[in-house]
């Protein structure tokens, strides 16, 4: 799979209008069921976390090497350079003066350089009763504000439940609750943890933002995380 093409095909003036509006971006049929499936099965190779262990909920993570292999490398050294435009825009809006590299490779060595050496891309196994609880990765001095995740299995074949969440707390009023309607090979951008909010005065503010995924009903869930910044 050429990674390039389908990245720069992308509808990208669309995708950054609905991050700004929603805190995150659909990318439907971003994999073909044969590509999502071949990817899920990396799972088996991977260094294994128990969320329960993690207090995250109940299942599996299975974490990549912090050098991602083809095509993931690919994808995140594109999407970043994709992204980066709009993580500075939201950056400005925050009034941060911190400015995101254009390129990946000079971000994450920032942030070795700060004792960010924990690779966060994983891929997440549920099995019936497996929960993921609402959370943020944003630890660290360097935490790029946005990631994507994606679905490697087949609701209502292989598995039942399993939707992933999304909560978006805004100052004073009550938490705003948001289901990706996800399918095999989808995928979506989302915001890690904060997004500038546009008020009734004109002036931005910042939100937060959590993600989970739903107990799994029945069958086996896994999925993908792609995250542009190493942990602590």
């Amino acid at each position: 799979m050429d990674a390039d093409v389908v990245i720069d095909g992308l509808d990208w003036p669309g995708i950054a209008a609905q991050l700004d509006a929603e805190g995150y971006a659909l990318l439907p049929q971003w994999l073909t069921p044969d590509q999502a499936r071949s990817l899920g099965r990396h799972a088996a190779a991977l260094e294994r976390a128990s969320l329960a262990h993690a207090g995250l909920g109940q299942g599996s993570l299975h974490y990549f090497p912090a050098d991602l292999p083809a095509p993931l490398a690919a994808w995140r050294s594109d999407l970043y350079r994709r992204l980066a435009p709009i993580a500075n825009r939201w950056s400005d809006r925050l009034g941060s003066a911190y400015r995101y590299p254009r390129e990946l490779a000079p971000f994450l060595r920032s942030g070795r350089q700060a004792g960010q050496a924990h690779a966060l891309t994983h891929l997440c196994q549920l099995r019936e009763d497996d929960y993921v609880a609402l959370h943020q990765r944003n630890e660290g001095a360097h935490v790029f504000p946005l990631q994507l995740v994606a679905l490697l299995a087949e609701p209502g074949r292989d598995f039942t439940g399993g939707e992933f969440v999304m909560t978006e707390q805004r100052p004073r009023m009550q938490s705003r609750p948001m289901v990706l309607p996800l399918r095999l090979g989808d995928a979506a951008l989302i915001a890690t943890a904060h997004r500038p909010v546009r008020g009734a005065s004109g002036a931005d503010y910042r939100v937060s933002l959590k993600h989970a995924i739903s107990r799994v009903l029945g069958g086996s869930r896994i999925g993908l995380e792609l995250s542009f910044h190493d942990a602590p």
